[in-house]
């Protein structure tokens, strides 16, 4: 491909305009009248709690061919910049002009536009009754999953499906569908507690995540690769550690805050300050979360080989974005607890990885 055709492939056409807008009509609609279930989530500042309908799955693509997504995707990649741009500029005007005073909605305004647009100004501004952040982590993640579909649907059109990606594309379902399984526990994370809608995070989650996160099994189309046997037990290796952390440090996590008594490891938690946990995966390292997030994300690319460093752009941009997010969050606990948190972290003194971090 020239360079005038990908720049072509990349004008967005009325066609991905109606798979993106249609995408997110199914989404909205569906998580507010299918059953699912209703999930209180974090008290916020002036007591309130919001509520979110979680684990609703639905087969749109019933409609639509396997491959629309794979044969327009770069439009649907520039379509989905620019409406993230549109919808952040939205959020912006009506944050300024919100007089609410709620935790949720209450206008944080630093009077720097670009820093105000970036970041946010309200906590979880709705539309229509749908919590617009919880329902752009949803969209996100499902855009993946359905990416990836759309790819395996393409390698088979091509007849070029290969054990890399048959690999990858079973390791992703997983994490995915364990995403929405668990999708309650996505109400006590950092991004739905703490950090504003802005433009970070709608783009994170309407671009970054599906387009970006989807990377290897792209790759996977257009490059073949022979894995050993072994290399494909160390790569299962490599998941199945970093799922067992990953979602285990979370569950214990999610569970603390549910029932502060509850059993880790089949005994009573170890609290400091009577808020921050100190059992379990939590005893050893401060986000030890973060560590199998990041297992995982290298497990996604293993398949791929060492031949590219293309494939390894998620986990090389994962541990950026996790250090970054990691000293932020410190900063934010340290001013919160004050001397519990330096207390804490003589407890903990790892952050991420065990005598490394």
């Amino acid at each position: 491909m020239d360079f005038s055709s990908l720049l072509n492939s990349f004008i967005p056409s009325w066609n991905s305009v109606g798979l993106l807008l249609g995408f997110f009509s199914y989404l909205g609609i569906a998580g507010s009248i299918l059953p699912g279930k209703l999930v209180p989530g974090a008290s916020l500042a002036d007591g309130t709690r919001l509520h979110y309908r979680c684990n609703v799955i639905g087969a749109w693509m019933d409609y639509v061919s396997p491959t629309a997504i794979s044969d327009r995707g770069c439009e649907l990649l520039s379509t989905t910049f620019i409406f993230s741009v549109v919808a952040t500029l939205l959020l912006y005007v009506a944050g300024c002009k919100s007089s609410d005073r709620s935790s949720s909605l209450k206008p944080h305004i630093t009077g720097n536009i670009i820093d105000d647009w970036w970041f946010g100004i309200q906590l979880n501004p709705n539309f229509m009754g749908v919590d617009l952040k919880f329902f752009f982590v949803r969209a996100g993640m499902m855009g993946w999953l359905l990416i990836n579909l759309s790819v395996l649907a393409k390698s088979f059109q091509d007849a070029n499906l290969s054990h890399s990606m048959i690999l990858y594309q079973l390791f992703c379902v997983i994490y995915i569908m364990d995403y929405f399984f668990y999708e309650e526990y996505m109400t006590s994370t950092w991004d739905i507690i703490a950090e504003r809608l802005g433009f970070m995070l709608v783009f994170g989650d309407l671009v970054w995540i599906p387009f970006t996160f989807s990377i290897q099994g792209w790759w996977l189309l257009n490059n073949k690769v022979d894995l050993t046997i072994a290399a494909v037990i160390a790569n299962c290796c490599v998941f199945v550690i970093g799922y067992v952390v990953f979602r285990g440090a979370n569950k214990q996590k999610h569970d603390f805050k549910k029932n502060p008594k509850a059993l880790i490891w089949g005994r009573p938690p170890n609290v400091i300050g009577g808020k921050l946990l100190v059992s379990g995966y939590w005893g050893i390292a401060r986000h030890c979360n973060y560590l199998g997030d990041l297992l995982l994300a290298l497990s996604f690319s293993l398949p791929c080989g060492m031949s590219s460093p293309v494939p390894y752009f998620y986990p090389i941009y994962l541990l950026i974005l996790l250090i970054w997010r990691e000293r932020r969050d410190e900063a934010r606990c340290a001013e919160k607890y004050k001397d519990v948190w330096e207390k804490y972290r003589r407890a903990v003194p790892w952050r991420i990885l065990p005598y490394i971090y």
